[in-house]
């Protein structure tokens, strides 16, 4: 177990049900199998869902990674937080949940930087309750960015399928509106360089296209032509391996098929529809440009069903694997293929 990335798990919202899903995900052998896990969070949160969860498994508080036991039947969490965090809020938002989740996840920045730790793996958390307890970011990467002086990049993984985001939190109009030559070019050559990061020596890329059929030779739009291309051709006269722009209903068919390492999708809903369309609870949010790997959950905190012990797992385990398989070539690769 020693030899194992130690891998610190935020336990994201304590109202939300990523306690639970923590609890559940360390009681599978193959978390186990690849990885140290840690959770970062309220001891009295994890140890309520565990004898709920997994009855008679004693819940341990530790002072940093050094301390862990590395048992495979340890559930070791390094206290962030409020100790006497209110179970009674679960299911809503609240301003205590926000500065749990925002404690464990600073906590879990310092000690993957001092290199206690290999990376980090977050639950999900609550803009809402974020900004209520009076963080000045409103998310994971933003946190992420500001306490680490970067410019981080978001790649979905689900099973061969990786996939770049040109542009995300913006509408579909705004989206179109900031295509031009430059953003494609910095996306292209961003992907390149975290995928050579994380092991690909000469990484395959794609741009999907944005209009129907790629613009059918300027018949259905001219973003193809004008845009796209010129931005590949760049980005190839640069050494990258690069194609297109390839039509959105088949690019990233054939990313899953292997012809591809990864795609660039130009719009949030263009990339995410097709990752969670082949398989919603496998797709990994992995954070790049950072020092070090940080991957998610690709779902909310599901106030809904919080507390009921239903949450699934699933997502948060690929999250585990896909950390675990990247962390140390990837901080390896960052000092030496920089930016």
């Amino acid at each position: 177990m020693k030899d194992k990335p130690v891998l610190l798990v935020t336990m994201g919202d304590p109202a939300g049900i990523g306690p639970e899903i923590c609890v559940k995900a360390f009681g599978h052998p193959v978390v186990r199998k690849v990885c140290r896990p840690i959770i970062i969070g309220v001891p009295a949160v994890v140890a309520w869902y565990a004898d709920k969860i997994r009855p008679g498994l004693a819940v341990t508080s530790i002072a940093s990674p050094a301390g862990a036991s590395a048992g495979p039947d340890a559930l070791e969490v390094i206290p962030a937080g409020d100790p006497a965090f209110d179970l009674a809020t679960t299911g809503t938002v609240s301003p205590e949940a926000g500065s749990a989740a925002y404690s464990a996840l600073v906590a879990a920045i310092a000690l993957v930087e001092s290199g206690g730790a290999d990376a980090i793996v977050t639950a999900p958390l609550n803009k809402e309750a974020l900004v209520a307890s009076g963080s000045p970011y409103v998310d994971h990467t933003e946190t992420l960015a500001a306490l680490t002086h970067t410019s981080p990049l978001t790649m979905f993984e689900v099973r061969r399928l990786r996939i770049f985001f040109a542009t995300r939190h913006v509408s579909l109009q705004q989206s179109i509106n900031l295509l031009d030559k430059q953003t494609i070019l910095k996306s292209i050559m961003g992907a390149g360089l975290n995928m050579r990061r994380l092991g690909f020596a000469n990484p395959r890329l794609a741009v999907a296209a944005l209009n129907p059929h790629a613009g059918e030779g300027g018949l259905f739009g001219r973003q193809e032509i004008e845009v796209l291309a010129p931005a590949i051709a760049e980005a190839r006269g640069l050494g990258v391996d690069v194609v297109g722009p390839v039509s959105a209903d088949s690019v990233f068919a054939q990313g899953l098929k292997g012809r591809y390492d990864a795609v660039i999708s130009l719009y949030h809903d263009q990339g995410h529809i097709a990752a969670k369309t082949y398989d919603f609870e496998r797709t990994v949010s992995v954070t790049l440009g950072l020092p070090f790997i940080r991957t998610s959950v690709d779902h909310g905190t599901a106030f809904d069903i919080a507390g009921k012990g239903v949450a699934s797992e699933v997502s948060l385990i690929e999250a585990i694997k896909s950390a675990a398989r990247y962390a140390r070539p990837y901080r390896r690769n960052y000092l030496t293929i920089p930016g």
